[in-house]
């Protein structure tokens, strides 16, 4: 029996051992830093957004945030679509995680505006009313930049004087936030023309009141955080003189808007209720 055999068995071990740890661990590691793989829209991080990450890092983000959408359709139907190994080419050390006690943010960077962050960080509740993340109102205090250039050496990532001068004067929330609308904003991902062909449809409930008290509810849920719960604006535009079409604000709810940093409430509402909100905001507009 080859157990009465110490110095055999344990040679065939470490063999097997060997073996498992070459297949599982070594040859992934070079395929994933294989060069053919790294995606040229993907670029370093800026000394800003460096500092940013390093924050990210230090409050522990991701211990409640993944930064990977997995090749599942719960994933990819929710937060886009699946992360490549080449977009984390510049992550050292990369934050995939494993747990998600707040949503993925792999696919943050460009979903919001600017303004959308800084009041998420300062009163999380404002903007998400179910989250249970904690204030971060705290990191409006002054960045503290005398490693920034040291940090951009060590990760070879491109940098001149002008960048590092431009961290003066920068707050740590100015930072984070750069580093979250870097996050997977380097990749086209985002979906484009099916939002435009359902904004084509008509209104099936124009004109229709029975239906405002339900499409104000639901504005008051989705989108009072940004615009403000009289449609007076704050972190997005003023609502209450809406003179566009039913379908062009269809499209812009349920499609959302990239350029503006609006994110497509479609999945969330379906064509139904976005059409419900769509009337409640175009009865505003004629009263």
């Amino acid at each position: 029996m080859i157990e009465k055999k110490p110095i055999i068995f344990l040679l065939l071990a470490t063999a097997t051992i060997l073996v498992g740890t070459i297949i599982t661990m070594v040859l992934p590691f070079r395929w994933i830093n294989d060069p053919k793989l790294a995606i040229a829209s993907v670029k370093p991080y800026t000394p800003l957004q460096l500092e940013g990450r390093d924050i990210y890092i230090r409050e522990g983000c991701n211990n409640c945030h993944t930064q990977t959408v997995r090749p599942l359709l719960s994933d990819t139907e929710r937060y886009g679509e699946y992360s490549k190994s080449g977009e984390f080419v510049y992550d050292q050390p990369f934050l995939w995680g494993s747990r998600r006690n707040g949503p993925d943010l792999a696919r943050i960077g460009g979903k919001y505006p600017d303004a959308w962050h800084v009041k998420h960080m300062k009163d999380p509740r404002s903007m998400v009313p179910r989250s249970n993340m904690p204030a971060y109102d705290f990191l409006n205090r002054p960045l503290d930049t005398s490693l920034s250039e040291k940090k951009m050496k060590a990760l070879r990532f491109p940098y001149t004087p002008a960048d590092i001068q431009a961290l003066q004067g920068k707050s740590e929330m100015d930072a984070i936030i750069a580093y979250m609308q870097k996050v997977g904003n380097d990749i086209p991902w985002r979906k484009t023309g099916t939002a435009a062909v359902l904004g084509e449809l008509k209104n099936p409930f124009q004109d229709n009141m029975s239906v405002l008290p339900e499409g104000q509810k639901l504005y008051a849920e989705h989108c009072a955080q940004c615009h403000g719960i009289e449609l007076k604006g704050e972190v997005g535009p003023d609502l209450r003189d809406m003179d566009q079409p039913d379908s062009k604000v269809f499209s812009s709810v349920y499609g959302g808007i990239a350029a503006g940093g609006m994110p497509a409430f479609g999945d969330t509402l379906g064509k139904e209720r976005t059409w419900k909100v769509v009337t409640y905001l175009k009865s505003v507009h004629k009263h």
